[in-house]
């Protein structure tokens, strides 16, 4: 069962397109969309033992440092460019993603928010880093070093004239799987971003 992130991100996928995964883990995603969206599909990734799971799934997979750019990839060379989860581990996020709307026709991002009010209140209420299923690493060994919240991606967006086509948030918790809709920087975990030039 895929993650609810990636079960929405699929409905924007269009069918029998070309997609580039970036940080493509384990190819769990690129199989699906290839079995349910009918798609093309190639996987950058860096663990090696995420490369192993790709080949051992059928799913085509290059070993390549996101971090060193798209240079590779011809401009527009696939209809989508997809990146789940990793956003917050870049060096240069912004680059990265001027990279995947200058090589696809749109992209999609999914990142973990760190607005929401359970990292807040984690934050206030034990004065140390948040360790939760999203954030799952401590301070010191974490890969993560760019985090963001809805708010700041959105001002980015803006900054840097991209479309948002679609955005959708995700909470598990309750309450606030009903108050993300009318304040998602504040109540929502994952945030998933359709975007275009």
């Amino acid at each position: 069962m895929l993650r609810i992130d990636l079960d929405i991100l699929q409905q924007w996928v269009p069918v029998n397109s070309r997609v580039l995964d970036l940080g493509c883990g384990d190819g769990t995603l690129l199989k699906s969309l290839a079995e349910n969206r009918q798609i093309e599909g190639y996987g950058l990734e860096i663990d090696p033992d995420e490369i192993t799971a790709c080949i051992a799934q059928g799913v085509n997979v290059i070993e390549k440092d996101i971090n060193e750019g798209l240079a590779n990839f011809h401009d527009k060379s696939f209809d989508a460019v997809v990146m789940t989860y990793s956003m917050q581990a870049l060096r240069r996020p912004d680059l990265v993603i001027d990279e995947m709307l200058r090589v696809g026709k749109e992209c999609i991002v999914t990142f973990p928010n760190f607005g929401s009010i359970r990292t807040r209140a984690y934050l206030m209420l034990r004065g140390k880093m948040p360790v939760t299923k999203q954030l799952a690493y401590q301070w010191y060994d974490t890969p993560n070093i760019h985090f963001c919240t809805i708010r700041d991606f959105e001002e980015l967006c803006i900054e840097k004239g991209i479309q948002v086509l679609h955005r959708e948030t995700v909470s598990t918790h309750s309450p606030d799987q009903h108050l993300n809709v009318f304040w998602p920087n504040m109540f929502a975990e994952t945030a998933i971003y359709h975007l275009a030039k």
